[in-house]
């Protein structure tokens, strides 16, 4: 993510409301009980994604390996929409590391094709391999990973040598081990690691107890991290302790400032734009897996969910009450349909680019070079990520709130030094 900030705002007075419309008390608190909904649903899905890959590891077969991949792609849902409160709620943004880092340097954590190389000159971890080798002396460091375990990946591992490409936790580190490396470039494949990988009585590639235990420390510790910020959300808890300590202006500020980061510099630039620009398919947020296109989706559905205050739970419960839109309607009405009709229009170009992915053509084929059609569609969604931040900035105008500023993003604001 690049420090380049965009749209700093001016501040104007502190807004006052109309009696019988929402109070921003009320909204604050509606916006508390969705990241609370979410992030519970974020460890429910956690769970059973943990319960198939116990089934995997009992009895690996292709059968099981498909159920256990299938479970982290419906684990992957919850958790995306919750990134609309990464920007500006500090708590969540320090932790989003444990959960979400990409891309990550997979020679770290197991066995990689020869195209992969053997050296980086950023990172002296680049093919540790911590699978196959229980003891390593690396940079001048030696590393005990004879046992496997949660506290090793997070205490030891995670960003070994202060390198952030050395993804060792979270679920992209899970998904290297449930698919292995997507080999395909920009061309029809996800990764296609073999059930035998896991298999301690038939194994291929070597070290299936050190796969499994990796494959279920890393489990383990996804479902404690979450469960942490699942608690810092529940009543009481710090997420919302933080947030109340703003006040009602700094806390509507909070919400804003997540929509329109995740919208611009992140989704917008550093997801999205910017494999489009490379037609790198290692720029791609759930590369082994393609499951790109839903975990943008679900960054859209995400950012609607705190504006209009309202989320659909795995149950199909919703949570919903008094919201963001409401306030800005009773302000500015023209600005909030303007809002409501941009974010319509970017959710209708990121529906497209699913069902795109869904009829066959996954997402790093689209962002293939020569692949007008797909390459289309991709930038579609970035229009209208862009076209509906500048309506989030004069939402936050009409709110007459404290100077906002939205992250930014090379790929957007610097084209060149993309190239550079």
């Amino acid at each position: 993510m690049k420090a380049i900030k965009f749209g700093l705002l001016a501040a104007t007075a502190l807004f006052s409301l109309p009696a019988m419309a929402a109070t921003p008390a009320e909204v604050l608190t509606n916006y508390e009980n969705i990241a609370q909904a979410a992030f519970d649903d974020s460890v429910t899905s956690a769970k059973a994604l943990k319960t198939a890959i116990d089934a995997l590891v009992a009895n690996p077969s292709d059968e099981t390996l498909a159920a256990a991949r299938a479970a982290w792609k419906v684990a992957r849902n919850p958790y995306q929409q919750t990134e609309a409160y990464r920007f500006g709620n500090a708590i969540v943004d320090d932790w989003e590391g444990k959960v979400n880092a990409w891309p990550l340097d997979e020679g770290l954590i197991d066995y990689v094709d020869a195209s992969y190389g053997t050296e980086s000159e950023e990172n002296v971890f680049y093919t540790a391999n911590i699978i196959a080798n229980p003891k390593l002396e690396i940079g001048g460091e030696t590393i005990d990973a004879t046992n496997i375990t949660p506290e090793l990946l997070a205490e030891t591992l995670q960003e070994a040598g202060e390198v952030e490409a050395n993804v060792a936790t979270g679920y992209h580190a899970i998904e290297f081990l449930l698919w292995g490396q997507d080999l395909n470039g920009t061309n029809a494949g996800a990764g296609n690691r073999p059930a035998t990988d896991f298999d301690t009585k038939n194994c291929t590639n070597g070290n299936c107890d050190r796969r499994v235990a990796y494959l279920q420390a890393a489990t383990d510790l996804l479902i404690s991290d979450l469960e942490e910020m699942a608690a810092n959300w529940a009543p009481g808890g710090e997420a919302r302790k933080e947030l109340e300590a703003k006040g009602e202006a700094g806390g509507l500020a909070t919400i804003l400032t997540g929509m329109g980061s995740l919208s611009y510099g992140e989704l917008a630039g550093e997801r999205t734009k910017l494999g489009l620009m490379l037609h790198d398919p290692e720029e791609e947020h759930d590369c082994f897996s393609d499951n790109t296109h839903m975990s943008h989706y679900n960054d859209i559905v995400g950012i609607r969910n705190v504006y209009f205050g309202t989320y659909t739970g795995l149950d199909g419960k919703t949570v919903s009450g008094p919201s963001v839109a409401d306030l800005v309607a009773a302000k500015d009405a023209a600005v909030a349909e303007e809002l409501k009709a941009k974010l319509d229009a970017t959710l209708a170009a990121a529906e497209a680019m699913k069902t795109r992915a869904e009829g066959g053509e996954a997402y790093d084929q689209m962002i293939g070079e020569g692949n007008e059609e797909g390459n289309a569609t991709v930038q579609a969604v970035v229009d209208g990520l862009v076209d509906q931040t500048k309506s989030i900035e004069r939402a936050v105008h009409a709110l007459g709130l404290e100077a906002v500023a939205f992250e930014g993003s090379d790929s957007l604001d610097n084209p060149n030094a993309v190239f550079q």
